[in-house]
């Protein structure tokens, strides 16, 4: 296995170069499953682990928390042994607390970054967190009272570090420019969706990241299952659903191509689409949702696959990106 821990961006944390996802934990695997999936990713040298106050989902807003949260009571220096990383900005409507405006709706106030954590870390049994995530830009609260209530939670020895999701090259700069103001660290890393066929973030987020040393940690990397073998998952019955039926159609002929070439390599799909992103220098570690240990294994083998300029080329010509970095990729 060539698991690698490396800077996340240009600050000093080590973290490894794939970040294990803990969306599924709880509604689509079991407490179980979920703990046997940590232990086997931390003996495989995985200690990234990311999460979300909202995940759990329909069962319970926070359930995915409490599982970890549990985990990490077993003892056995698993605390120690993980970067973890959560986020803030949606609802956590749950049934042990009384409906309330601020913790029922979007934003990133001050009001609720604080009592957001404080939920975040009674249900992750923790009393810190590595890497406190916005989970959504927030653009009618000022930057004054967001980063105000960030660096309370810094002081205080509740957040380590800062980072964002889902912001635009232009929030990420804005961000980072405030928070260099009041003389902050600011942010170290943006989560974004990235994969072969979704390359939108090369025009400005990319270049944003590489410029102010954020680590892109990109999410969704396998585009909902459409990059990990999904004509053959289709055809032999191993995945269904109208609406991946769909898209598997739009996306056939592309799919045709890329699955054909992985091959030819000698690799799943699923392992090639993670390599690929690996290759960019600006992505820290994709962040890998496995539902069982056989998943977690082969997303691990990705990290073992070298690209060269032929096949890379090859994977522009089937899933061509922006044409590069704004402004060049539209004008002169």
């Amino acid at each position: 296995m060539a698991i690698q821990h490396k800077r996340l961006g240009k600050h000093g944390v080590l973290v490894s170069n794939l970040c294990l996802g803990t969306m599924n934990f709880g509604w689509h695997t079991t407490e179980e499953d979920s703990f046997e999936i940590m232990d086997r990713a931390l003996e495989m040298g995985i200690n990234f682990f990311d999460t979300a106050d909202i995940y759990g989902w329909d069962v319970e807003k926070g359930l995915t928390e409490e599982i970890i949260g549990r985990w990490f009571a077993q003892g056995g220096g698993r605390r120690d042994a993980t970067v973890l990383a959560t986020k803030v900005y949606n609802p956590v409507d749950r049934s042990d607390i009384l409906p309330e405006v601020n913790t029922d709706g979007q934003s990133l106030s001050a009001y609720k970054i604080r009592k957001h954590c404080d939920g975040s870390l009674k249900r992750l049994q923790t009393e810190w967190i590595d890497l406190y995530q916005m989970h959504h830009i927030d653009r009618n609260c000022p930057w004054e009272e967001a980063w105000q209530g960030f660096d309370a939670l810094v002081k205080q020895g509740k957040v380590v570090y800062v980072g964002s999701s889902n912001f635009a090259g232009w929030d990420i700069a804005t961000a980072c420019q405030e928070a260099s103001k009041r003389g902050m660290l600011g942010l170290v890393s943006e989560q974004s969706i990235y994969h072969l066929d979704n390359r939108t973030v090369e025009l400005e987020v990319v270049p944003a990241c590489r410029h102010y040393g954020l680590g892109l940690i990109p999410w969704s990397p396998l585009a909902g299952g459409l990059l990990g073998g999904a004509l053959e998952k289709l055809n032999t019955g191993r995945r269904k659903g109208k609406e991946f039926e769909k898209r598997v159609e739009e996306k056939r002929g592309q799919l045709e191509k890329y699955e054909a070439l992985c091959k030819e390599l000698g690799h799943p799909p699923g392992e090639v689409a993670l390599a690929w992103l690996l290759h960019n220098p600006v992505v820290t570690a994709p962040i890998i949702g496995p539902r069982t240990i056989e998943q977690l294994e082969s997303a691990v083998h990705a990290t073992e696959i070298e690209l060269d300029e032929e096949t890379l080329q090859k994977l522009d010509e089937i899933f061509p990106g922006p044409g590069g970095e704004a402004p060049m990729a539209y004008a002169w």
